[in-house]
Order: structure tokens, then sequence, then C-alpha cells
């Protein structure tokens, strides 16, 4: 073999395996992965709608306020205090907002309840014979809540509005003549409250809660029979009820952490 033909089979074999070589490092570079997704939290955003059973508690206390008739035992200043217990229930509407643990949200509710009492006089006047009763049977709330997620589980506070129908009536069965009044107010207040709510599923949420409401006080006019007044200044002191709710929350958009 020539010198020249040498020289160029070198050259050939030397670029063969520079190319090789090269090849080689390619296929030898590490693949990178794209950042992974980890894991989805509870969603507790969005609409939701739903319903809660339990029972009410109501501190009732009227007190007369002007008596200006011969109608009725009790004096300007003389009334009673009376607590009733009963059943409630009804329904609810929400939006919730979620920042990573935290929740925030809007609520409104509707209830009905049967808190209700009954008095005989038997303590002022002579003839002992005013027979009161009262009843508290509808109420409504619109609050603002704020909470702390522990995935499904919602821990959270509440306080806003409250309003009740309140109804407050009185018989003096006096023979040979009877009088009887009544009169029917809705009465506005506060009230605050805490819950624990739990995700079962990714719509359905039940939970527990407990609230407090106190309300203003209204003048109730109770005429008889006799020309004048009977007033009262007469309010629900305050509500207490606690409830089981249940939910359904509609989908929004999903929370993700990375």
């Amino acid at each position: 073999m020539s010198h020249a033909k040498f020289i160029a089979a070198l050259t050939v074999t030397t670029a063969l395996g520079v190319g090789g070589a090269s090849a080689a490092d390619l296929a030898a570079r590490p693949y990178t992965k794209a950042p992974a997704y980890v894991e989805t939290v509870y969603n507790w955003s969005g609409f939701y709608i739903g319903g809660h059973l339990g029972g009410a508690w109501t501190n009732e206390q009227w007190v007369n306020s002007a008596n200006t008739t011969a109608f009725g035992d009790l004096a300007p200043g003389q009334g009673f205090r009376q607590r009733g217990s009963g059943f409630m229930g009804g329904g609810q509407i929400g939006y919730n907002w979620q920042a990573n643990n935290f929740v925030f949200g809007v609520e409104g509710t509707i209830s009905g309840l049967d808190n209700s009492g009954r008095v005989t006089n038997t303590v002022f006047g002579v003839g002992r014979d005013d027979q009161f009763s009262w009843r508290s049977n509808v109420m409504a709330t619109i609050v603002g809540r704020a909470g702390y997620a522990i995935q499904n589980n919602l821990l959270y506070f509440k306080g806003g509005y409250a309003g009740v129908n309140n109804r407050l009536s009185v018989v003096d069965n006096l023979p040979p003549s009877t009088g009887s009044g009544s009169q029917t107010h809705w009465a506005s207040g506060w009230t605050v409250g805490a819950g624990w709510e739990y995700g079962i599923t990714r719509n359905w949420t039940i939970g527990i809660e407990y609230n407090y409401a106190a309300f203003e006080r209204q003048t109730y006019q109770l005429a008889g029979t006799a020309a004048g007044t009977y007033t009262f200044d007469a309010k629900p002191r305050d509500i207490q009820w606690a409830v089981v709710r249940m939910n359904y929350k509609f989908d929004a958009p999903v929370i993700a952490r990375y």
C-alpha cells in the first residue's frame, strides 16, 4: 500500500471512531422528567345546597308596658319569662372559597321550628285568669363562614344576621266577658355558631353544628274587648339550636399541590 492510501484509510477510521463516540455520548445523556403531579386535596370550593334537622331552645320574655284598661291582670312592669323547646328543620344554600387549607364562605338558611309555651297568670292581679301563649315558628339566617380544612374535615365558625317570626297572644277569661288579642312580629338579631363538616364523597358532605342567636325587643299590641290598649314589650331573648346537616356540593375547579 502506498503512503498516500495509508493516510487516507487512517483518516476515515479516525472519523468513524469520533462519530461513534459522539453518538454514544448522546445516548448516555440522562432523561429529565417534568414536575410530577403529586396529590389533590379535598375541594371545598363552590356552591352547595342541603338540609338540616335537629332541636331548638327559645327563651321568651314579655313585660307589660302600657295597661290602660281593666283588660288583663298585669300592671306595667310586670311580665313573664319562659323557656320552650322542640324540633327544627330546614334548608341551606351557600358558596365556599378555598385557599390552601383556609375556607371562607357565605350561607343562607331557612328553618321551621315549633318552640312555644303557655302561662296562666297565678301571680299578679285579682282574677288570676290571664292565659298567655307565645310561638316562634320560622327563622332565617345570613352568615359568613371561616374555617380550616384538613383533607376531608372542615372546622368552621360562622356569624351574621338572624331573624325569627314571633307571636304573642293573651286570653282574659273572666265570665261573663272574655277578652283576647294577639300580634305577630318579625324580630331581627344576630347569630354566631360553629361546626364540623366531613366530605364523605366528592360531592356529598355531612356535619354537625351549634348556633346561638339573640333578638331585638318588639312592641306587641294585644287589644281586648274593653276600650284601650294592652301593650307588651316582648322578644325571644335568645334561641339556641343544634342540628345535623347534609349538603350536596357542586363540582368546582380542582385544587392541587405540586
